[in-house]
């Protein structure tokens, strides 16, 4: 007996080299699939729609405001929501299946697992980066400042974990990489300007070191080899980068409420 249809809804802008398998991955767990792309220019739409896909189309304004917008156009209640670069592992997709068929409960968490130039990353600060994904729409939303936009309970209940993982297909390269770090940086520091967060030296001296031993030794990135070590030191990096660009907001312009404009959607942050 089913307990709740599902609809599956997908962020997308030129993910042609994604679109597919992500959809592939959810075929046989959604009762309808939604994609909700930002005017690409490749052939991601096409590939969408021969996958079977409903496919809709809307300038991007935020990472909120797109996902929030994607809920709205799902026929069914229940919702699981992805970016094309993403996929479920098998586990997953039948610890959803089991849900869909004898759950009572409204939302459910899951690992997220994202792959680095060619190896998905298990340990250190990136992992198990439990996320909320799959909920009923009518108790949740979309909020928080970017870049940690998240699914927002209306209303206290419990939230069952599902087995399985989320798999992000996001660095195929280490430039990939650094190009993600440079935007989450800026991003970060125009959050932090925007709430009044003063700069302070020992926050861009000392955050920088934490986040690397935390990450390498306390939480074991070490297991994930030189990549695991590539992760340490550059999400180190980017903790010094956001001080250093809050103290440049900060000296250029105390008043300025916003610098940052994004015309096109990033990859979730990790």
């Amino acid at each position: 007996m089913q307990t709740f249809p599902l609809s599956v809804v997908i962020m997308s802008y030129n993910e042609e080299k994604n679109i597919g398998r992500c959809i592939d991955s959810v075929r046989w767990i959604a009762d309808e699939i939604i994609v909700l792309d930002a005017y690409s220019t490749d052939n991601t739409v096409a590939l969408a729609q021969q996958k079977g896909a409903i496919v809709k189309q809307q300038a991007f304004a935020s990472n909120i405001q797109q996902k929030n917008k994607a809920m709205l156009l799902t026929k069914f209640n229940y919702v699981l929501s992805l970016h094309a670069d993403e996929a479920l592992s098998i586990d997953l997709a039948n610890a959803i299946l089991e849900a869909k068929r004898h759950s009572n409960f409204k939302a459910f968490t899951m690992n997220h697992c994202t792959c680095f130039r060619g190896q998905f990353i298990r340990h250190g600060i990136w992992y198990p980066d439990k996320k909320l994904r799959l909920f009923d729409k009518r108790f949740a939303r979309y909020s928080g400042r970017y870049p940690h936009d998240k699914i927002e309970l209306v209303i206290s209940m419990p939230v069952a974990y599902l087995e399985g993982e989320i798999l992000q297909y996001s660095f195929n390269s280490f430039t990939d990489f650094l190009e993600h770090n440079e935007i989450i940086a800026s991003s970060a520091a125009q959050s932090l300007f925007e709430t009044n967060r003063k700069f302070g030296i020992a926050k861009m001296i000392f955050s920088p070191v934490w986040s690397f031993v935390n990450g390498y030794f306390f939480r074991l990135g070490f297991l994930d080899g030189y990549n695991g070590l590539l992760i340490a030191i550059y999400t180190a990096n980017q903790s010094f980068k956001q001080y250093q660009k809050l103290q440049q907001l900060q000296k250029r312009s105390p008043t300025i409420s916003s610098t940052l404009s994004l015309t096109q959607p990033i990859k979730a942050a990790v």
